[in-house]
């Protein structure tokens, strides 16, 4: 099955839940990870999206597709306390959405 990339929500958690960073996968429910820092959060729930993918499949479940990628305001503005919503090669100034519609 080919990858498919679907959008990240990352926030940071409080230090009453132990600090760090929150990442998860809106359009797979229950797919989440953390992890101390963004980076570390996105690298760790991308392999939670493949281990809750497998799990689908291994049930005969149907995995949905990836649903289209809203960034927040307060991320296009750049304000550091918002949760920044990423997906696997999107750049914050919207980049990598130019360089699909112009094909490359």
């Amino acid at each position: 099955m080919a990858d498919l990339f679907y959008p990240v929500v990352i926030c940071a958690l409080s230090d009453e839940d132990g600090g760090g960073y929150l990442a998860s996968v809106p359009d797979l429910p229950g797919c989440m990870s953390d992890g101390d820092t963004p980076e570390e959060a996105l690298a760790n729930v991308r392999l939670a999206v493949r281990e809750w993918r497998d799990e689908m499949l291994r049930l005969g479940r149907p995995i949905p597709e990836p649903g289209p990628m809203h960034v927040p305001r307060q991320v296009r503005t750049g304000r550091e306390e918002a949760p920044t919503l990423r997906r696997a090669g999107a750049q914050r100034d919207g980049s990598a959405q130019r360089r699909k519609k112009a094909g490359r």
